[in-house]
């Protein structure tokens, strides 16, 4: 249906409308048809081509988001983890260090131990050459004569006891502080596997994070190339599109400009006063009405005449004519009588037939079919009022089986509904 001209894709206006006779027009269309059929699979494919790449551009630009979604979260993941890894590097550092001070904590106790081992090895030996202090005590009270000197004796003896009694204290308490630094070494042995254990952990996370943020790095890369080819290839396509549209509004332009030469030649052959007051008198009182024209097929409107949105390009364009419901294979008639000036193909309007109806309402009047899936009528013929002239189909861009019927006022498209 002409919805194709909202729709885009259509072939530029090659099958003009010739300003001369019937025959000069039936010659024109002959030439230009190898033109039509060689550009129509083009039209189609940019057509289908716009469609893809629009669908392809959503689609990538949908991947992309969550792509930089992804890799935003891997990033943040990833600085998580390096801080992480900073702490416990800090930490394992810590434990180390707590390791090695304890472990010399721990030398430093085991020669402390040695040295006084060794002191108490040579007291014991001297107490073996010497015998033992108590007994040596006693033997200088029995055999002493001089108190003085018995009291001195008494004092060095004293002071060996001592001496002994402090070195075995010190000695126990060494044992007993050494037996905890022990412990604290194995602590700290302890803390610093744990510790790099969960680096190692840790380290293993983080490289899984990098590779991951390096593919979804790539990722994002690759979207974007596919984002940028799609949008090119939609840019193209849009753009052929449009200049195919822009073609079929220059072969309406071309039609409308003939029928408006042809309308003014009807009304110069009508110019006698009485005729052009007659005539002036039924525009008058026909226009408050409708039901010159009959309807060309018996079916229910399915699209009216007027501006609507584009599905492609939402912009609103004019949908030139009124839309019938019928299947395919029903018969057309002639809205009213007149002369076959046109029967062509054409990629947007498919199979179509326009029809001079003659001088009316003071207007010259012309009615166009389209879509057909065939015509029963040649150029230069005179039909009549209901007489069938082709049969409803779905040819050039329509999505269905209709008749799309325009009405011409002087070359210029209106509204049917004005007329029939």
């Amino acid at each position: 249906m002409i919805a194709a001209l909202a729709a885009s894709s259509v072939l530029l206006g090659t099958a003009a409308i010739p300003l001369a006779s019937a025959d000069e027009l039936d010659e024109r269309k002959q030439r230009v048809q190898g033109d039509i059929n060689d550009t129509l699979e083009h039209l189609d494919q940019s057509s289908a081509q716009l469609q893809a790449a629009d669908a392809a551009l959503r689609a990538a630009q949908t991947k992309l988001a969550a792509a930089e979604q992804h890799l935003a979260e891997t990033r943040g993941e990833l600085a998580a983890a390096e801080v992480l890894d900073r702490q416990m590097q800090a930490k394992l550092e810590a434990a180390v260090a707590r390791l090695e001070a304890a472990r010399a904590e721990l030398a430093e106790g085991r020669e402390k131990i040695a040295e006084q081992e060794e002191t108490l090895g040579q007291i014991a030996v001297q107490n073996y050459q010497s015998g033992d202090p108590s007994l040596l005590g006693l033997s200088m009270v029995l055999t002493s004569q001089d108190p003085a000197e018995l009291s001195s004796q008494l004092n060095s003896v004293r002071n060996v006891l001592d001496k002994e009694a402090v070195t075995l204290d010190r000695l126990e308490a060494s044992r007993v502080l050494l037996t905890v630094k022990e412990q604290e070494v194995e602590e700290a042995k302890e803390e610093v596997a744990v510790q790099r254990e969960q680096a190692a952990k840790n380290l293993e996370r983080k490289k899984a994070l990098e590779e991951q943020a390096e593919q979804a790095e790539a990722q994002v890369s690759d979207l974007v190339a596919i984002r940028a080819d799609a949008h090119a290839a939609a840019v193209k396509a849009r753009e052929a599109d449009l200049t195919v549209l822009r073609g079929l509004q220059q072969e309406r332009d071309k039609i409308s400009e003939m029928l408006r030469k042809r309308a003014e030649a009807a009304a110069a052959r009508a110019a006698a006063a009485a005729a052009a007051a007659a005539a002036a008198a039924e525009s008058q009182a026909s226009r408050a009405s409708s039901g010159f024209l009959d309807y060309p097929v018996n079916g229910y409107i399915t699209s009216p005449y007027g501006m609507r949105m584009h599905p492609v390009y939402h912009q609103y364009t004019l949908h030139d004519g009124t839309d019938f419901g019928a299947s395919c294979g029903t018969p057309i008639r002639a809205s009213a009588g007149g002369q076959v000036i046109a029967a062509y193909f054409n990629t947007g309007y498919g199979n179509r037939v326009i029809i001079d109806n003659g001088y009316h309402r003071g207007v010259g009047l012309a009615t166009a079919y389209n879509h057909l899936s065939s015509y029963s009528t040649h150029v230069g013929e005179n039909v009549s009022r209901g007489e069938i002239i082709g049969y409803v189909g779905s040819t050039g861009y329509s999505t269905g089986c209709h008749l799309h019927f325009m009405v011409f006022e002087n070359g210029a498209t209106v509204n049917p509904m004005g007329w029939l």
